[in-house]
C-alpha cells in the first residue's frame, strides 16, 4: 500500500513538471509571438509615417496629388515654385515695358537733339570791320568825342547796301533807337538774337514774319546818332538770353 501511495505521489508530482512545463513553453512562445507582431506593427506605423511626411514634402507628379499633399503648414514645393514662376514672368514682362518706355523716350530725345542745328551766324553784309566789339574796354566815339562801350561790331558798307538776316529766325521788333537809329531785331533758337541797326529801310520785312537766312532785310543807312560822323556802316549785335556777345567769334 505504501509503495502504490509513493508511486501515485510520484507520478502526480511528474505529471505536474510536465504540466508546468508545458504551460511555460506555450507562455514563452506566446510572448515571442506577441513581441514580433508589435514589433512588426510598430514598423509599418513607422513606414506609414515616413510615407505621410515625404508626400508632404515632396509633391507627385500628378497635379491632383500635388494639391492633396498641401496642409496648413504651407503650399508645396510645386505650387511655390509655379508662384515663383509668375512673378517672374510679371517682374519680366514690367522691366520689358519700363525698359521699352525708357528706350522710347530715349530715341525721341535723341531725335530731338538730332533735329536741332547748330547756329552758324553769316555775315549780314560783306565789307571789313571798322569798329570791334568793345564790352570790357573802352573806344573813342568820334561823334560823341569820348571813350564809350560798343557792344557790337560796325561793318563798312555804302549806303542802300542790301542787308540779310545772319541765320533763320522770326522779325521781333522794327524801330526807331535813339543811339544806333532804324534798327531791325531777330529772334532765333537757343534764345539767340541779333541787331540790325543805322538802317536806311526795312520794307522787307515787317514784325512778326519768318525770315530765312541771307533773306534781305533792310537796308544800310546813316540813321544812327551815336556814330554820324563815322563813316557808311552797319550795326551789327549778337545776344544770347539778353546777354551781348563778341559777333566776330559766332560769324562764319
Amino acid at each position: 500500500m505504501r509503495r502504490e501511495n509513493r508511486r501515485k505521489k510520484e507520478d502526480n508530482f511528474n505529471t505536474l513538471i510536465y504540466v508546468s512545463g508545458g504551460i511555460l513553453v506555450i507562455a514563452i512562445v506566446a510572448f515571442i509571438v506577441t513581441f514580433i507582431m508589435y514589433s512588426n506593427k510598430l514598423k509599418q506605423q513607422e513606414i506609414s509615417i515616413d510615407t505621410e511626411k515625404i508626400a508632404q514634402i515632396v509633391p507627385n507628379d500628378e497635379g491632383d496629388e500635388s494639391e492633396e499633399a498641401s496642409t496648413s503648414i504651407g503650399k508645396t514645393v510645386e505650387e511655390s515654385q509655379n508662384n515663383i514662376t509668375e512673378e517672374n514672368i510679371q517682374t519680366t514682362v514690367e522691366n520689358t515695358i519700363s525698359e521699352n518706355k525708357t528706350n522710347s523716350v530715349s530715341n525721341k530725345n535723341t531725335e530731338k537733339k538730332e533735329e536741332k542745328k547748330d547756329l552758324k551766324f553769316a555775315y549780314p553784309i560783306e565789307g571789313d570791320i571798322s569798329k570791334e566789339y568793345a564790352k570790357d574796354n573802352l573806344i573813342y566815339s568820334e561823334t560823341l568825342k569820348e571813350w564809350i562801350t560798343h557792344l557790337g561790331i560796325d561793318i563798312k558798307a555804302e549806303k542802300a547796301s542790301v542787308v540779310k538776316a545772319s541765320e533763320d529766325g522770326n522779325i521781333t521788333s522794327i524801330k526807331n533807337d535813339p543811339r544806333y537809329g532804324l534798327t531791325v531785331i531777330i529772334e532765333h533758337d537757343d534764345g539767340y538774337k541779333t541787331v540790325y541797326s543805322n538802317l536806311l529801310t526795312t520794307e522787307f520785312v515787317e514784325v512778326g514774319e519768318k525770315v530765312k537766312k541771307g533773306q534781305t532785310i533792310a537796308t544800310v543807312g546813316g540813321s544812327a546818332a551815336f556814330e554820324i560822323t563815322d563813316e557808311s556802316h552797319l550795326h551789327f549785335e549778337i545776344l544770347k538770353d539778353n546777354v551781348y556777345l563778341n559777333p566776330t567769334e559766332y560769324l562764319r
